[in-house]
């Protein structure tokens, strides 16, 4: 078994580190965390200097990381232009795809993803939009909330009920492409987020906007499956954005740690403290391992949802746990300065994308599941 990446995607890797050295400045994430903007200029600079790469997983899955190290709110912008393209990609037409694909994998749209509703949280069978058929159209109405890229995005993959269920409440659900300037498309951007301010978020409401018939994605009623498939792939993702948190944190002890070694102050090293530096770094690696465990499978077309529930649930609280021990550690500099930040964007990381709950309910129903077929 080889730990090491190709060349490739270690250059990825290096070209990802020095972008954010250059281009996420501590000064600059720190305005952009205040005044809640989303870094437009450097998601088009990722763009441009080909730091995203969508054709490649693995190449977006480090420097998803190496951007997060740096910033988190300022490394996920750079990158979530296209949330939720796999649900396109995977069961979209052709046509579906070379409309709205191609214009967001060279930066020049930005796309969405709209499940999530104020009265359904991580329970996704229970939306309430709906999508009724009338001829060659759609009839959308509901609402939306906490919808990434929701007031700049240029259209949505979006999360909505065609028929009542059958008894599974699961059922009757399905996808569709809704474009955002459509009438009765109401967008109102969220402001006094915990974390990632940098990110755009917003409640969408639908009030008889009317979409085509053919922006339906795969078959009616199969809506709910298609989510689940794309969950299971962006969790990974999501993993690595608490990965590249939870470096960023160590990062900065270390960088705290030298300083104090340097002026004389070692003695304020304690063993506690060496102890706690050891801890984080251990689960670090170990969430790191399991990540790239649980993408080599998803990359080989044969996801293993126990695995990246794992990754993702066990990543997001190795970032909490980083970023709270690193306030400890650096103290007033730490509560001052980026750390602050950094500790709020962790907490995102055990909320969105499956909440850590969901994530252990599911491998745990995945275990007992595997063990009463195994008997």
């Amino acid at each position: 078994m080889d730990f090491d990446f190709p060349e490739d995607i270690v250059i990825a890797r290096q070209k990802a580190s020095d972008f954010a050295k250059k281009e996420i400045k501590p000064e600059d994430a720190r305005v952009y965390d205040k005044q809640e903007k989303f870094p437009d200029d450097l998601r088009k600079k990722a763009f441009e200097l080909g730091i995203v790469d969508y054709t490649n997983p693995w190449s977006m899955l480090v420097t998803i990381e190496e951007l997060c190290r740096a910033d988190a709110g300022m490394g996920i912008a750079a990158t979530v232009s296209l949330f939720g393209a796999e649900v396109i990609m995977l069961f979209g037409s052709d046509e579906q795809k070379q409309k709205y694909l191609g214009s967001v994998q060279t930066g020049k749209k930005i796309m969405g993803l709209a499940v999530t509703e104020s009265g359904g949280g991580s329970d996704v069978a229970g939306i309430k939009t709906t999508a009724k058929r009338e001829g060659d159209k759609f009839i959308v109405n509901g609402s939306k909330m906490f919808i990434t890229n929701g007031s700049i995005a240029d259209f949505f993959v979006m999360l909505v009920r065609t028929s009542s269920p059958d008894g599974k409440r699961h059922h009757g659900l399905s996808t569709i492409v809704v474009e955002a300037d459509l009438p009765g498309f109401t967008k109102n951007k969220l402001s006094g987020k915990l974390g990632v301010r940098a990110t755009n978020t917003a409640e969408l409401i639908l009030s008889n906007v009317e979409v085509p018939a053919g922006n339906l994605i795969g078959e009616e009623g199969k809506g709910f499956y298609y989510i689940m498939t794309f969950f299971n792939i962006s969790r990974a993702y999501v993993a690595a954005q608490a990965i590249g948190i939870a470096q960023g944190a160590l990062d900065r002890i270390l960088s705290h740690l030298g300083n104090l070694a340097k002026s004389g102050r070692s003695e304020e090293i304690t063993e506690e403290i060496q102890f706690l530096v050891a801890d984080i770094a251990t689960r670090v690696e170990a969430s790191r391992l399991l990540t790239y465990k649980a993408a080599s499978f998803l990359f080989q077309f044969k996801p293993n949802p126990t695995l990246t529930s794992m990754a993702k649930a066990y990543a997001s609280e190795t970032a909490v746990f980083a970023t709270e021990k690193a306030l400890e550690i650096t103290g007033v500099s730490g509560i001052t300065g980026d750390l602050e930040r950094f500790f709020r964007d962790a907490k995102i990381m055990e909320i969105w994308e499956g909440t850590s709950e969901i994530e252990k309910l599911i491998i745990s129903r995945n275990l007992l599941k595997e063990a009463s077929e195994g008997n």
